[in-house]
């Protein structure tokens, strides 16, 4: 397998699929042992060799990307630290946002949680990663970007909440 397949195939919503028929049916081989203390079988040693249940026939798997549950995750994860729920993730605030009063700045981080007026026009993605809104006259944006965990680099997987820190940055517009 290519580096590009490997990568796919570490993408959450990712899946193999039979390279002969396309089909989802696909098995590989594995050594598995009984476990005498959890009275179970226990997988031992997996294979290099895979199968279509479908078509019979022996395959080299095609990785696919399930685009729309990537999608959706994205979208849910974004939505997630907009409201303060988030496993790996940093809230920043410039520093216009910051001269603002302690009250005002409630209300912004308030209105961004609650923010649901995605449209095509703002959302073109579907990832519920921007969002605009005016608070007190003041025009506010909100921007979401994927690091990876050290955040040096961009996340390899906005998708996959153990290997990406989310950056949720609230700016005056007049900042950007």
């Amino acid at each position: 397998m290519g580096n590009i397949q490997t990568a796919i195939n570490e993408l959450v919503g990712s899946y193999p699929v039979c390279g002969q028929c396309g089909s989802k049916n696909v098995v590989r081989d594995a050594w598995a042992r009984w476990d005498n203390a959890t009275r179970e079988w226990v997988l031992k040693s997996v294979f290099d060799t895979f199968a279509c249940d479908k078509c019979g026939e022996n395959t080299t798997p095609v990785w696919k990307i399930d685009k729309e549950f990537r999608q959706k995750r994205i979208s849910r994860l974004n939505d997630e630290i907009r409201i303060g729920n988030f496993k790996h993730g940093s809230i920043m605030m410039t520093v216009g946002i910051q001269s603002l009063s302690d009250e005002c700045r409630a209300v912004i981080v308030d209105q961004i949680s609650r923010f649901d007026s995605f449209s095509e026009d703002n959302d073109p993605h579907g990832e519920h990663d921007f969002g605009s809104l005016e608070v007190a006259g003041n025009k506010v944006f909100w921007k979401v970007d994927y690091f990876d965990l050290k955040l040096k680099w961009h996340s390899p997987d906005a998708a996959n909440l153990d290997v990406t820190h989310r950056v949720l940055t609230i700016m005056l517009a007049s900042e950007y």
